[in-house]
């Protein structure tokens, strides 16, 4: 089973985003990086002059480099944008939108978690098309992640183990309008967030953050426990997804309970240390609410 460092979802100073995959280039025990901007294009330009250094020592480390497209297309510059990603000939692209399949085809390519695939058809359709690897939706319950894998033996399979949960993508800018500005004119103020901005109930509790025009959960996604149970499942590779915390420690954690060097339960426990003050979830996989911390691993019914 392999380990992938999903894209940056936040809205991190260029120098930080740089160096912290020049650490991972160094230190991160992980088989796959997703580099690029997924979630807002207005981010883009702020590291695109560092994909190449940043590229090239992923790869000189040994790491397979993906390069993300937006997760909603739809201006032109977007449009653009998306159009010299898949026209790249040395970029394997990882589309989380449906129209990059137009200019792809027939180059192999990967799927990420946005795109909505939720049985074998769905799957099938992709592999057809080109697709080798995906990781699907996190809301899946581990019986669909099961029947995809087993259908489609083609296509390797990946979930989201860690980061907080993407849950919906918006035209409109949440933390602009939060901050009482327009998202043409939003200086940015996604920055001042690094791990999202927490949204709570009128009573205080958590309820979701918000990353620009992006919903996440406020819990943190975490099936360490149920890692005997993906593998079972016949998934081939787990996704990490970069937050405000010593991301490489964290893929020390899931490649030691990977490996067979520690066990679930303790891993996490030292998981919560490095990741402390947000709850952990696992509920989507178990088939219950997404929030809800099931505590042991699934199995399969």
């Amino acid at each position: 089973m392999q380990l992938t460092l999903g894209p940056v979802p936040y809205h991190w100073s260029p120098e930080r985003w740089r160096d912290f995959h020049y650490r991972v280039a160094d230190e991160a025990q992980v088989d796959a990086v997703v580099v690029g901007e997924a979630v807002c294009s207005k981010r883009a330009p702020f590291k695109q002059e560092h994909i190449p250094a940043v590229v090239e020592r992923l790869e000189a480390a040994g790491k397979r480099v993906l390069h993300s497209s937006l997760i909603l297309i739809s201006l032109p510059r977007e449009r653009r944008q998306t159009r010299e990603l898949i026209e790249s000939d040395e970029a394997e692209v990882e589309i989380n939108d449906l129209t990059c399949l137009g200019g792809l085809a027939p180059r192999p390519f990967a799927v990420g978690p946005f795109v909505n695939v939720y049985n074998e058809a769905a799957a099938g359709f992709l592999a057809e098309r080109g697709a080798t690897r995906i990781c699907l939706p996190p809301e899946l319950p581990l019986p669909a992640v099961a029947a995809i894998s087993a259908a489609v033996p083609q296509l390797a399979t990946e979930v989201f183990a860690f980061g907080k949960v993407p849950l919906a993508i918006s035209a409109r800018c949440y933390h602009a309008r939060a901050h009482k500005l327009t998202k043409d004119n939003c200086r940015f103020v996604c920055e001042k967030d690094p791990d999202g901005m927490p949204v709570k109930t009128l009573d205080g509790a958590g309820f979701l953050s918000v990353n620009g025009v992006q919903t996440l959960s406020a819990s943190c996604a975490s099936l360490l426990t149920d890692i005997p149970a993906l593998r079972r499942a016949g998934v081939a590779s787990l996704r990490l997804s970069p937050q405000d915390c010593d991301m490489v420690a964290v893929t020390r954690l899931f490649r030691d309970v990977v490996d067979g060097r520690s066990e679930p339960e303790e891993a996490e426990r030292l998981l919560g240390e490095i990741y402390p003050d947000v709850p952990f979830s696992n509920g989507f996989l178990h088939g219950m609410a997404g929030h809800i911390h099931a505590g042991q691993s699934c199995a399969l019914r």
